[in-house]
């Protein structure tokens, strides 16, 4: 009974607190300039996280401009006065890692943001995790100039990935990095190549041609022509060859371990902005590629939609209403609803799903995408890589389209899958959003935050 007085007193406090932050916030916002384009906020519509479907199950559409084209892009913006939520404590560092902080310390406030405590399990897949690895990789790469290593002793390793995590810690990102973007000991040591210094490496690799490849990435085409990925792979495949042993999988430990060093030695002859900039492009080219969204059983949806369509309204409130489990996942690339939806797609027409549910129930592409707003307003992330930014003012901020409509694709057997190297829907690579355009729906997200602290909360009290 102690501890669940104890847990019921944290609950207290801790609802409390985030019921301030939202009345705080509001005030904040109240004060701000509204956007040139209308903003449904979540208690226009009851507060609800889902909006109820309107009769017939079909999802409105968002409004467009009188010229018909979509509205303009809008960031979305988090509680204002979060200075208070930062620790501001100085982190507790080993005083054992060798790693230059110091010569990363703007990219290390950019991985902060991007991880932001509130944010990070929601950007995980798009903008947090990409942008860690990226921040591992260049503090080695730039520490190799002193050390002469593109590795860390597996020892000084764990002490390393500590201080990291305490001085992202110490700047307000989430305390659960490490397991959130499963990072491990062969993210930051030699792991299985044979080749882990400077010199060996420049030995073997012909470093100016690698060099001239990765320097300046085609931001637009590089997924595609996969120029600069190449030349990482080559070099790859000759350092883990250098103790004699022949690699022929370009996907075996051995490799991926020396595809590290390669990105190691890359960061180590650019500056830190390039740095990054080169690897959120290569890591974009993975991201965008797949889909990263659970899929649960779509038996009620089969049987709804299978075969001829007797009810059309009864297969569209189960459509919809398994795609509903799907937007709270995380907010997503629009190459990557892309992706959903042809992984959907297909897997419907194998359960005997033969009519384009995704026409005639109205589904396009952000409705993959984590929700916002009380518009059923999908938050697609742009494909290009992007980060999350913070101010005093508008708290932490990153850009989403919630208002182009594209159509989900179906499926055909006659077509090749869709490709982002062979689209057949026009997607932006980046919303169209300007530094004049700040809004956004921020009320939603804060009660998301609010319901998950007492759905944890109540679970304590369970186990208790």
């Amino acid at each position: 009974m102690a501890l669940t007085g104890r847990l019921l007193a944290v609950a207290a406090l801790s609802i409390l607190c985030l019921l301030g932050l939202v009345r705080d916030s509001e005030a904040a916002f109240a004060q701000t300039h509204l956007p040139p384009h209308r903003i449904v906020h979540a208690g226009e519509n009851d507060g609800g996280l889902m909006p109820e479907l309107p009769p017939g199950g079909l999802m409105p559409m968002p409004e467009l401009s009188p010229s018909g084209s979509p509205k303009p892009f809008v960031p979305f913006l988090a509680p204002a006065p979060l200075a208070p939520f930062f620790n501001n404590s100085t982190p507790k560092l080993s005083g054992k890692c060798t790693l230059n902080f110091t010569a990363v310390d703007k990219l290390m406030t950019t991985t902060a943001v991007d991880c932001f405590t509130s944010f990070a399990p929601f950007l995980a897949n798009v903008i947090c995790c990409p942008q860690l690895q990226a921040t591992l990789t260049i503090l080695i790469g730039q520490s190799s100039k002193q050390t002469g290593s593109l590795a860390l002793d597996p020892t000084v390793a764990n002490y390393c990935l500590s201080d990291v995590q305490e001085l992202l810690l110490s700047q307000g990102a989430s305390d659960n990095l490490h397991s959130l973007c499963s990072v491990h000991l062969s993210n930051v040591t030699e792991g299985s190549c044979p080749v882990s210094t400077m010199d060996s490496f420049e030995s073997v690799v012909d470093s100016s041609k690698l060099l001239e490849a990765c320097r300046k990435i085609d931001p637009v085409n590089e997924c595609c022509s996969q120029t600069c990925q190449n030349a990482i792979n080559e070099a790859a495949q000759k350092i883990s060859s250098k103790d004699g042993g022949l690699t022929s999988y370009s996907v075996s430990p051995k490799i991926d371990s020396c595809r590290n060093v390669v990105l190691r030695w890359l960061s180590s002859r650019l500056d830190p902005p390039s740095a990054k900039q080169m690897l959120r492009q290569i890591s974009n080219c993975n991201v965008n590629g797949v889909c990263p969204l659970s899929f649960p059983d779509t038996s009620k949806v089969a049987k709804e939609c299978g075969g001829t369509i007797k009810n059309s309204t009864t297969c569209c409130k189960a459509m919809l209403s398994y795609v509903a489990h799907l937007q709270k996942q995380s907010f997503i690339t629009n190459l990557q609803a892309l992706n959903c939806a042809s992984f959907l797609g297909a897997k419907l027409q194998k359960m005997n799903v033969s009519t384009n549910v995704y026409s005639s129930c109205q589904i396009t592409l952000k409705d993959f995408s984590l929700q916002v707003g009380s518009q059923e307003s999908g938050c697609l992330l742009p494909s290009m890589p992007s980060d999350a930014s913070f101010d005093h003012i508008s708290g932490i901020s990153f850009t989403c389209d919630l208002n182009d409509n594209i159509a989900a694709p179906w499926p055909s057997s006659t077509q090749a899958p869709s490709s982002s190297c062979n689209k057949s829907v026009n997607i932006p690579e980046r919303p169209a959003a300007t530094s004049a355009q700040n809004g956004g729906n921020h009320k939603n997200l804060r009660l998301r935050l609010l319901v998950s602290l007492a759905s944890l909360v109540l679970v304590l009290l369970i186990q208790a």
